[in-house]
């Protein structure tokens, strides 16, 4: 299994693919979901896995990462400790706007396992925004998706004159906020 690389494959025409990394499997497909219903002028590949590495003697079948999307669950150790794990699989040029954090279950905070702060120092660990959004709700997911699809476009360089990189660096982590 090998590090999952940004540039190692060329674009295609029209066509974006984002990953979502995550333990929770339904809220991945209710996001998945989301960003499909969405109005889109390009063509999107939507892959979820429950972690990395992923499996090598795909490879050669899956399309280029234009975007990660690590999913953490506030309410689950276990959820922020995968995605821990999972960074050590990645080039390091992910994070030069192409990676972003997830986090869900904020909005049942007296049930929170995860500190805010180790979120916080993980987006600044590595450069990365973090959205806070509550999957359960219709609104707030169709919104997150909104957002995800956005940079997804950007990542991919469907946005004329806007890089990942100048995106990541003006976008500040919704923390902060």
């Amino acid at each position: 299994m090998s590090l999952v690389r940004p540039f190692d494959k060329l674009p295609t025409l029209n066509s974006a693919a984002i990953l979502l990394v995550g333990t929770d499997e339904s809220q991945q497909q209710q996001l998945a979901e989301a960003i499909l219903k969405e109005k889109k002028t390009f063509k999107i590949n939507i892959h979820v896995a429950t972690s990395l590495p992923l499996p090598a003697e795909r490879d050669h079948i899956r399309p280029r990462i234009d975007l990660i999307a690590f999913m953490i669950n506030m309410q689950s150790k276990h959820s922020l400790r995968n995605v821990e794990a999972s960074l050590s699989h990645m080039d390091a040029n992910f994070f030069l706007g192409k990676v972003c954090f997830l986090i869900t279950g904020v909005g049942r905070m007296n049930h929170c396992s995860v500190e805010m702060n180790a979120v916080r120092k993980l987006g600044n660990l590595y450069c990365s925004p973090v959205l806070f959004c509550e999957l359960d709700s219709e609104g707030i997911r169709v919104a997150t998706a909104q957002r995800l699809l956005r940079m997804l476009q950007i990542c991919a360089g469907h946005m004329p004159g806007v890089s990942a990189l100048f995106f990541s660096s003006v976008m500040k982590s919704s923390i902060d906020e």
